[in-house]
C-alpha cells in the first residue's frame, strides 16, 4: 500500500499531461492575417470589422489585422507579391483579368450577392428604359465594364455619355441626366445636396449578375493552407451575419477609427441599403448561406461579357474562383428567421 500515493500522483499527472494535451491545439498563437480592403473603411466593410469586433476572427485562431484601401493606395497589388494574405476585390471582372495576366490568385468567396452599381435619375424618370434617353455621367471604368453590357443588351449609346468626376453637381444641374453610383452610398449625398429622393435602378436587378466585395487569395495559399484559408472565410461570412442582424456598434467604431470622415449617418443608410436591395443576402445566400457562389451564376455573367466584347471568349475564367470553402450554410442560423 506504500506505492499507492506514488500511483495516485501519477495518475494524476497523466490527466493533467492528457488535458494539456487536448487544450492544446486552443490555445496556440493565433495565425497572423492581412486582409486589405479595396477602399476606405465604410459599411460596405462591417462585416469584415465585425469579425475583428466580437472576436469572431480571433475564437477562429485567426489574428487580423484589415489594411483599409483609398486613392493612395493599391492593396490589389499587395497579394500576389505576398505582402498582404488576403484581398476583398471589387467584381468578377478583376477576377477574369487575372487569369489573362497569369496573376496566381483566386476568388474564394463573395459577400455581395449583388453588386451596388446603381444609375441614379432625378423623380421623374421611373423606368430602366427611359434612362436611354438621358446624358450619362459615367467613369472610364465604367464605360469599359458595365457600360458596354448596357449598349450591347439594352441598346444603351456612347454619345450618351459624359465623364464622370466622382461629383453630383453636374447631375443636380441638368434634369435631363443620370449619373453612375453605388446604392449605399451616393443617394445619400444627393438628397442632402438636391433636397430629393433620387430614383434609382440597380444595375443587378436588371441582369449585371456578377458578384462583388469578393475574399481573394493566393492560390499558392489556397494549395497549402486550406485549413487557414476555410477559417478566414468561415469567420467572415459569420462576421456578416452578425454586422446585418446583431449589435454592430463595436464594428462601426472600428470603421470610423480608421475612417474619421465615416458618419454615423452614412453607415445607417448603407445597412439600410444592403438589406433593401439584397445586397449581400439574397439569391443563392438564401439557400446556401452568406458568401455562396455558384459556377451557374459565373458563367452566366462571363456569357454576357464576352457578348458585350469586355472580355475575350477563350478565357479559361474558372480558374479565377473555386466554390470549395463556401456554400456550406455556415451562420444561416444567425439571419432573419
Amino acid at each position: 500500500m506504500r506505492y499507492a500515493p506514488r500511483l495516485r500522483s501519477a495518475i494524476v499527472a497523466l490527466a493533467a499531461l492528457a488535458t494539456a494535451a487536448l487544450a492544446a491545439p486552443s490555445a496556440r498563437a493565433a495565425d497572423k492575417v492581412t486582409f486589405g480592403t479595396n477602399w476606405v473603411a465604410q459599411a460596405e466593410h462591417g462585416g469584415f470589422y465585425q469579425a475583428v469586433a466580437d472576436g469572431t476572427y480571433a475564437k477562429y485562431g485567426l489574428d487580423v489585422t484589415i489594411v483599409p484601401g483609398g486613392p493612395q493606395a493599391n492593396n490589389r497589388l499587395l497579394l500576389p507579391v505576398g505582402k498582404i494574405d488576403f484581398y476583398m476585390g471589387a467584381n468578377m471582372l478583376q477576377a477574369f483579368s487575372s487569369v489573362v495576366e497569369g496573376i496566381p490568385t483566386i476568388i474564394v468567396a463573395a459577400l455581395f450577392q449583388k453588386e451596388p452599381q446603381v444609375l441614379i435619375a432625378h423623380p421623374d424618370v421611373t423606368s430602366f428604359e427611359q434612362l436611354k434617353n438621358k446624358t450619362l455621367f459615367i467613369s472610364k471604368e465604367g464605360l469599359a465594364s458595365y457600360y458596354q453590357w448596357l449598349v450591347a443588351d439594352y441598346g444603351f449609346s456612347e454619345k450618351q455619355v459624359k465623364p464622370y468626376t466622382f461629383n453630383a453637381a453636374p447631375f443636380l444641374a441638368d434634369k435631363n441626366s443620370a449619373m453612375q453610383g453605388y446604392v449605399t452610398s451616393e443617394p445619400l449625398a444627393i438628397e442632402k445636396q438636391g433636397g430629393f429622393k433620387p430614383s434609382l435602378f440597380l444595375l443587378a436587378d436588371f441582369g449585371f449578375d456578377t458578384y462583388s466585395t469578393t475574399i481573394e487569395t493566393r492560390s499558392e495559399l489556397v494549395n497549402q493552407n486550406p485549413e487557414l484559408v476555410q477559417r478566414f472565410v468561415d469567420a467572415s461570412i459569420l462576421g456578416w451575419y452578425n454586422y446585418l442582424y446583431g449589435d454592430n456598434a463595436a464594428a462601426n467604431e472600428l470603421i470610423k477609427k480608421d475612417n474619421p470622415e465615416m458618419t454615423d449617418e452614412m453607415i445607417a443608410f448603407s445597412i439600410a441599403k444592403m438589406k433593401e436591395y439584397g445586397i449581400v443576402d439574397s439569391g443563392d445566400a438564401k439557400t446556401l448561406g452568406i458568401g455562396a457562389m455558384t459556377d451557374a451564376k459565373i458563367k452566366s455573367f462571363y456569357d454576357k461579357m464576352v457578348h458585350a466584347k469586355v472580355v475575350q471568349s477563350d478565357i479559361d475564367y474558372k480558374k479565377s474562383y473555386t466554390t470549395a470553402f463556401v456554400n456550406k450554410g455556415v451562420g444561416k442560423e444567425l439571419g432573419p428567421k
